[in-house]
């Protein structure tokens, strides 16, 4: 295959970007089929093909087979950007997690107190009771968990912190395991108290909670 040729899919992917852009598609909405790409594009059925699969490997796209082609949950952020499924030494990893997350979290809990909206505050809520009850059942209650932290970060009206929410949906169920499940009560309390501060938008109740829910996880890791 010619060089030219081989550079083809990746140009039809960046088309296939400003395609999205143009149209204003938001996520879960649904590319145009194949046979109305390849005549947009002006591009053969297999380059076109080629296009999405770089697509759907960068979290752009979702591809479902029988159904169409569609703009990713959250278009261009993979699951595991860090690659932390590949650092072996997971206590290791924890510690430095732990180090990063007291960096950036308790600003985020106070930008989320300051800009969070009723249903962005609504939905916080809903996750904080969520990791509660299956807390209290004795389930696991990881991804209830991480969909709190998301909620926060995603009321905080930064278009970058966002972003990083692979990252810290990543470390969850890392410290979870390290803390071997003992501070329940602790995550309980911590949890309504971030989720209360948020809602009354007092950033710096907000800002301490969530300061205070990290300083936990830390005194068992240590």
């Amino acid at each position: 295959m010619a060089e030219a040729d081989r550079g083809l899919p990746e140009q039809l992917s960046k088309r296939i970007v400003q395609l999205i852009l143009d149209e204003k598609l938001e996520q879960g909405d649904r590319l145009p089929n194949e046979a109305e790409l390849v005549r947009c594009l002006g591009a053969g059925r297999s380059s076109v093909r080629e296009a999405m699969k770089l697509l759907a490997s960068r979290n752009i796209v979702q591809i479902k087979q029988g159904s169409g082609t569609y703009v990713s949950s959250n278009p261009g952020v993979v699951d595991d950007p860090l690659g932390f499924t590949f650092i072996e030494d997971k206590k290791r990893l924890v510690h430095d997690l732990l180090e990063v997350r007291f960096m950036i979290e308790p600003h985020i809990a106070r930008m989320a107190a300051e800009h969070a909206t009723d249903k962005q505050i609504d939905e916080i809520m809903y996750w904080c009771d969520e990791c509660e009850r299956l807390i209290l059942a004795g389930e696991d209650y990881a991804a209830a968990d991480a969909k709190m932290h998301t909620a926060i970060a995603k009321s905080s009206d930064n278009l970058v912190v966002p972003r990083l929410l692979p990252i810290l949906n990543e470390s969850v169920p890392l410290f979870i395991t390290a803390t071997k499940k003992i501070l329940v009560e602790e995550t309980l309390r911590t949890h309504r108290n971030v989720a209360n501060a948020i809602a009354e938008h007092d950033p710096v109740a907000a800002g301490d909670a969530m300061y205070l829910h990290l300083v936990y996880n830390r005194s068992v890791i240590r």
